[in-house]
C-alpha cells in the first residue's frame, strides 16, 4: 500500500536456563510488522556465536524446528528488516556477525545513520573490507575499531555514540554480556522485559508480550544498558545530551497498536488523532470506515467524536504481506484489490468517511476511493490521521526523496483531485503533541516541517 516501509526490529535475551532461540522467534513473529524481507537469529553458546538467517518471513525462514534447536545457549539476538539502507539481498540479512581481536560480535540494528560516507571512507583508508551494503556493517566496525582500546564493550559502545550521527537502536552481544543501546535523540524506540531470571530487550512491548515477558521500562536515548550474568547495569553518560526526537511515525503508523510508550498504547494515540480529525474537519456523512490496519483506530475515533456510525468498510485479505506492492502501476491496482475488498452493504448508498494514517506516495488511494464508489458510495470524504508528507525521511525509511512525495509539490485541492475524494482534511501539525503524552519530551516531526534534529 502506500505507506512507509516498516524500519526493523530487534530483539534480544539472556536466559540461564537457555532455549533462547524459541524466546526470539516468537518474538520476531510478533514484531514482523517492522520488516518483512529478512530475518535471522545469532545466539551465544559457550563463547562462540551460531547464526541462522534468510530471505522472508520469519515463518518461512525458520520452518524446521531443528533450526531452532540447533541454536541453543543463553544468549540471543534476533533481528526482522526492510531495506531502508543497502540492498535487499541475503549479504544484507541481520543479526550481523563479527569475528575480531577480541572474539565476536553479534549486532541487531534498528534506524539509519547519517554519516556513514564519511565513516566508511574513514575506514576504507585503514584497511577495511566490507562484505556488505548496510550502514549496519559502519555500526559494527566502529564498535570494533573502539573495542580495541576500551576495558570493556559497553565503554566501547559508549564511545562509538560520540562518532555515530543519526537513529539507531542496538542489541549487541558479546562473548558474555547482552547489551542494548540506543541514540541520543531516541529517534527508534527500545524497551527492557523480564521473565523469572530472562532479561529482554525489544523494539516494542508487544514482543515481550508475545513471549509472556513483564515490561520493566523503555531504555532512555543515550542509555546503554548491560546484562552480565544475569544482571544489570545502566550507563547513562550520553543520557540528555540534546534533545528527544522520537520518530512520531511511531505513533502514526510503524509500531503496533497494542505497543506502549510512554505508559500510552499506540492504539489510543490513533484514536486520539482520529478525535482530532472530527473537531477540525467534520463531514456530513452516513459512516465512517477505516483502511486496514493502522487507520481503523482514528476511524473509531472519528466515529466516536463525530456521533456518525463507525462499521467495516473493507474487508483484508490477511495473506498477502505488506510487501507485496509491485511498482507496475497496473500490478500496483490488481494488489489493492486483492489486499482489500470493500463490504458493499456498509458503504452502498451512503456518504463514506474513510480514514487513513498517512498519505505519501498518493500511489494507492485513488484506488481505494474508485472502489468505494463501486461499491456504490454517494461520496467519498477523506480523513488522514498525519499531516502532510512534505520531506524525505534519513533516520531508517525508505523515502530518501521530496519527489517521492505526493504532497511535496501540490496543493491540498491538486491532491483531492488526484485521489478523487469530495472533501480532504489532514491533521494539523499543531495538534502531533496531543498525540504523545505531555511527559514524553520531544519528537522528530521532520517529514513535516524539515527541521531535521540530525
Amino acid at each position: 500500500m502506500d505507506k512507509l516501509k516498516e524500519e526493523c526490529g530487534v530483539f534480544g535475551v539472556y536466559d540461564p536456563k537457555g532455549n533462547v532461540a524459541n524466546t526470539v522467534f516468537h518474538a520476531l513473529v510478533a514484531l514482523q510488522h517492522r520488516g518483512q524481507e529478512s530475518c535471522g537469529i545469532a545466539v551465544n553458546r559457550d563463547k562462540e556465536v551460531y547464526c541462522y538467517k534468510g530471505m522472508g518471513l520469519v515463518t518461512d525462514v525458520f520452518n524446521d524446528k531443528k533450526i531452532l534447536d540447533n541454536l541453543s545457549g543463553t544468549m540471543a539476538v534476533g533481528h526482522v528488516r526492510y531495506s531502508s539502507e543497502g540492498t535487499s539481498s541475503p549479504a544484507n540479512a541481520q543479526p550481523l556477525v563479527l569475528h575480531y581481536v577480541k572474539g565476536n560480535l553479534a549486532i541487531a540494528h534498528n534506524g539509519g545513520l547519517r554519516n556513514t560516507a564519511e565513516l566508511k571512507k574513514e575506514y576504507e583508508r585503514t584497511g577495511a573490507i566490507y562484505q556488505t551494503t548496510s550502514d549496519t556493517e559502519i555500526v559494527a566496525y566502529t564498535i570494533a575499531r573502539e573495542r580495541i582500546n576500551s576495558g570493556s564493550i559497553q565503554e566501547a559502545v559508549s564511545k562509538s555514540m560520540d562518532k555515530l550521527k543519526g537513529a539507531y537502536s542496538l542489541v549487541i552481544m558479546s562473548p558474555q554480556k547482552l547489551i542494548a543501546a540506543r541514540d541520543m535523540w531516541g529517534f527508534r524506540p527500545l524497551c527492557i522485559g523480564k521473565k523469572g531470571d530472562a532479561y529482554m530487550f525489544a523494539s516494542e512491548s508487544c514482543a515481550l508480550d508475545g513471549v509472556g515477558a513483564d515490561f520493566v521500562r523503555e531504555i532512555e536515548p543515550g542509555e546503554i544498558v548491560v546484562i552480565e550474568n544475569g544482571k544489570l547495569t545502566e550507563m547513562k553518560k550520553h543520557v540528555g545530551k540534546v534533545p528527544t526526537s522520537f520518530c512520531i511515525f511511531e505513533h502514526i503508523y510503524f509500531a503496533r497498536p497494542d505497543s506502549v510508550f510512554d505508559k500510552r498504547t499506540v492504539y489510543e494515540s490513533r484514536k486520539t488523532a482520529g478525535v482530532i480529525l472530527a473537531e477540525d474537519h467534520p463531514a456530513a456523512a452516513d459512516v465512517v470506515i477505516g483502511v486496514p490496519d493502522s487507520g481503523v483506530p482514528a476511524a473509531v475515533g472519528y466515529g466516536k467524536k463525530s456521533g456518525i456510525e463507525y462499521a467495516d468498510g473493507f474487508i483484508k485479505s490477511r495473506y498477502i504481506g505488506r510487501t507485496f506492492i509491485q511498482p507496475d502501476q497496473t500490478d500496483r491496482e490488481w494488489a489493492v484489490r486483492m489486499k482489500l475488498n470493500p463490504l458493499r452493504s456498509n458503504v452502498a448508498g451512503k456518504r463514506v468517511v474513510v480514514v487513513d494514517d498517512s498519505l505519501v506516495r498518493g500511489t494507492t488511494f485513488a484506488y481505494i476511493t474508485k472502489m468505494l464508489r463501486d461499491a456504490g458510495a454517494t461520496e467519498v470524504h477523506v480523513r488522514i490521521a498525519s499531516p502532510p508528507f512534505l520531506f524525505p525521511c534519513y533516520y531508517g525509511t525508505d523515502v530518501t526523496s521530496g519527489k517521492q512525495l505526493v504532497a511535496h509539490s501540490r496543493t491540498l485541492e491538486e491532491i483531492r483531485k488526484l485521489i478523487d475524494a469530495d472533501s480532504l482534511g489532514y491533521l494539523g501539525l499543531e495538534r502531533l503533541k496531543d498525540l504523545v503524552p505531555a511527559e514524553a519530551g520531544g519528537f522528530c516531526d521532520a517529514c513535516f516541517t524539515g527541521n531535521f534534529p540530525v
